[in-house]
């Protein structure tokens, strides 16, 4: 029986079947700019630059934060992803001043794609997919990389040389910029960011909750300051397969993630959940990355509006999705609340909207819940009676 959201996922993954692109061993190409940092074996891990076996502008390969605005569909991101080559050697995390490092410095911290040479041990094969993050196409260890010369984009680069700027304060520097997640995430993880001692490699999955919770954690100690929300407001959007629903409450700030995998594998309808009360969470989230990318979306927006308020947030995912990553996350939810959104006078209003959205009746969610039950409770909402499951 399947307890937790991991063991589900591997489940999924493990019955999709894709093929990457078929290469020798050696590539001419374009980075995107590309790199990936692995975990395996840490403190020692395998990085590397990852390809697309085809020269010029090859930027919409790795730039999530487009994709939904392009309206790219989940074929598309795929066929994009499974042509990127991954290159790989296995290094300590603070053997910065290898040269494959200093390589993969300059393509993370480049304003455009870099032409770029490789050559390596074996023929590259396989794939990878998570929900952590986009997949990818084969992969072997490189003996050889060369690239063309770089420019730097400027923010990154001014980011770089300023080595007495502790990682927090570069991040969120880079965010009030509007410098990509994506791109300040790979600077990030190739040790370019941060002050000169501790700058380290940081694997690629870690990287993106570490820039997430990050950025979050610093908009909620503006956020906390605001006045709190008057009203109830549901935003919405749907993309790739997903549907998200986020209510902002009239309270102080708290929050809860829950997600819905309806009829992927199967008949199943499989529901998972976090939440935090106004304190710090300490503990890493249950349900993995996309518990903090929605956080640190959700803050962004009540940080823009100047008001606070308490979020519950919706998702359902559909058949025939995929993994993608937690991009996917990051920019539906972002979407949502740069929409329209409705106003509802009661948290019972709210719900009652949405249970003609969503395709998981609205008990379920309340019965799977933690933050959401306890408002209904506190608002004297009669449970049994109107949310309960539907006699026959």
């Amino acid at each position: 029986m399947i307890k937790s959201k991991n063991e589900y996922l591997k489940k999924l993954t493990s019955k999709i079947q894709m093929k990457s692109i078929k290469i020798g061993k050696d590539l001419e190409g374009s980075t995107p700019p590309s790199v990936f940092i692995g975990r395996w074996n840490y403190p020692k891990v395998y990085v590397g630059p990852m390809i697309v076996p085809e020269s010029g502008d090859t930027a919409i390969v790795d730039s999530p934060e487009s994709w939904i605005s392009e309206n790219k569909t989940q074929e598309d991101i795929i066929k994009y992803r499974l042509n990127l080559v991954r290159g790989k050697q296995l290094l300590a995390i603070n053997d910065l001043d290898n040269p494959l490092i200093e390589k993969l410095q300059d393509i993370s911290l480049a304003s455009k794609s870099i032409d770029s040479e490789a050559k390596f041990r074996k023929i590259p094969r396989g794939n990878m997919l998570s929900e952590d993050n986009t997949p990818h196409g084969p992969s072997a260890v490189i003996e050889k990389f060369d690239i063309n010369a770089v420019r730097w984009d400027r923010q990154l680069e001014k980011t770089y040389y300023d080595t007495d700027l502790k990682s927090s304060e570069a991040l969120m520097n880079l965010h009030d910029k509007d410098v990509p997640f994506s791109r300040f995430q790979k600077a990030f993880s190739v040790g370019a960011i941060g002050t000169g001692k501790k700058r380290k490699l940081v694997p690629t999955r870690w990287s993106i909750t570490a820039c997430d919770s990050t950025i979050a954690n610093n908009l909620l100690k503006e956020v906390r300051h605001y006045s709190i929300l008057d009203n109830y407001r549901v935003y919405e959007f749907q993309s790739l397969k997903n549907y998200y629903a986020i209510i902002l409450i009239p309270m102080e700030w708290q929050y809860e993630w829950m997600e819905a995998f309806i009829q992927i594998l199967g008949k199943e309808e499989m529901i998972f959940s976090d939440y935090e009360t106004n304190r710090d969470k300490s503990e890493y989230s249950s349900v993995g990355g996309c518990y903090y990318t929605c956080k640190m979306s959700i803050l962004d927006y009540l940080n823009k509006q100047k008001i606070q308020s308490g979020a519950i947030v919706l998702r359902e995912v559909y058949e025939g999705y995929i993994p993608l990553g937690v991009f996917n996350v990051r920019e539906n939810v972002k979407y949502a609340m740069e929409g329209e959104y409705r106003e509802f006078e009661t948290l019972k209003q709210s719900l009652e909207y949405l249970k003609f959205k969503l395709k998981i009746p609205i008990y379920k969610y309340v019965k799977k819940s933690s933050l959401l039950k306890e408002q209904l409770k506190s608002k004297q909402t009669t449970l049994d009676t109107y949310f309960k499951k539907p006699s026959k």
